[in-house]
């Protein structure tokens, strides 16, 4: 399946027959699906050992823990917190990554270390350098090296710091989303070399970014659709829904107005990224009701503005409640437009550059920057 999709191409077969996706699995996962964010049940490989092994060659992430650590028991945790990624995304960032014999890379985010295993196998174990910030995580990781005979040093420490007395690397690869690329990162990587990540708003959607070094500024576009745990210095801290009405019951003192644009067409994966990119520090929830309809909630990260946008299925117009200085449906309307407009390009057509100044989205060239809403 992999070789038919493309993802797993002739210079990365060794590596996948030589460090099996099995032997860096632990014995309780929750498998996911491929195409979104959800879980299943726990498959216990001493209860069930064909379902695990079922899942483990699926094409499909895998949980492996939940709320870093604190989660027991056979249900879902709170939060997913750490994985063994789905293999056609493992692949295809391996092949984003370009390595050729000789590169040295660093990997953010050990996980069950099966990545930097394949890099290993690849490049060789003195070539590859990996951070866990999760200590128990990455003594596993070290036990599985060690099974399959490899041996990349895998480091304990924030992943935002890279690993600067090994540096300068060629390559350097993310696990984990970010909403920042740390300047350490680029700091420590060759002028000319890559940094591949999964990369998001705070609003929603994300893509793998591939940026190109160039001195103390990396800028490259985004390859593809992801959806990765976030690392966990940069999870964002968001304010409870009761902050932003204060006390007050719904509608509070928000401005009410009727519009055309339905709230199901500003969520999906693609188009929160776009908005994403034009709405800074913004963010939203839904409340769903039993008769298929829902509230959309959009907040500033100020704690200042809200707007609450009400679907109702067949409905040719939604009731929409905004307050604050931040008129965030507003903005909300002005970012799909402006999309609409450039024909609802896809993330391939976008970019990022990032530099002392801070990051940049961009459409089709880094001369084309997307606007900012305000």
């Amino acid at each position: 399946m992999l070789v038919a999709s493309g993802a797993l191409r002739d210079d990365w077969l060794a590596a996948y027959q030589a460090a099996p996706r099995e032997m860096f699995v632990p014995d309780r996962i929750w498998p996911g699906v491929a195409d979104g964010t959800r879980q299943h049940p726990v498959v216990d490989r001493d209860k069930d050992a064909d379902a695990w092994l079922s899942a483990v060659y699926s094409d499909i992430p895998l949980t492996t823990q939940w709320d870093d650590g604190s989660h027991t028991g056979d249900g879902l945790g709170k939060t997913p917190s750490s994985s063994s990624s789905q293999p056609y995304m493992v692949f295809s960032m391996l092949a984003d990554l370009g390595v050729e014999d000789g590169k040295r890379v660093l990997e953010i985010g050990t996980g069950t270390g099966w990545n930097s295993a394949l890099l290993a196998h690849r490049l060789g174990a003195e070539n590859v350098v990996s951070i866990e910030y999760d200590a128990e995580i990455a003594k596993k990781a070290r036990e599985n090296h060690r099974e399959a005979g490899l041996s990349p040093l895998v480091v304990v420490r924030d992943g935002r710091l890279g690993h600067p007395e090994g540096a300068p690397f060629d390559r350097v690869e993310a696990t984990c989303s970010i909403g920042e690329v740390p300047q350490a990162w680029i700091e420590q990587t060759l002028t000319g070399g890559l940094i591949v990540a999964p990369w998001g708003t705070p609003y929603g959607g994300e893509a793998i970014v591939r940026l190109t070094v160039d001195g103390d500024v990396a800028s490259g576009p985004f390859t593809r659709s992801s959806a990765f745990m976030r690392l966990r210095q940069q999870r964002p801290g968001r304010l409870p829904h009761d902050a932003y009405l204060q006390g007050q019951p719904w509608p509070a003192d928000g401005d009410r107005s009727r519009v055309s644009l339905s709230p199901a067409a500003v969520g999906g994966w693609l188009a929160q990224f776009v908005i994403g990119l034009q709405m800074a520090e913004a963010f939203w929830t839904v409340e769903r009701y039993d008769d298929g309809s829902y509230t959309l909630w959009t907040y500033s990260a100020d704690g200042r503005s809200w707007a609450s946008a009400d679907y109702e299925p067949g409905a040719e117009s939604f009731e929409v409640v905004q307050a604050g200085p931040r008129r965030l449906w507003d903005a909300t309307e002005a970012a799909h437009a402006w999309w609409e407009a450039q024909g609802r390009p896809d993330f391939e057509r976008f970019g990022l550059t990032v530099s002392r100044e801070g990051q940049r989205a961009w459409l089709d060239s880094p001369d084309n920057p997307v606007p900012v809403v305000r």
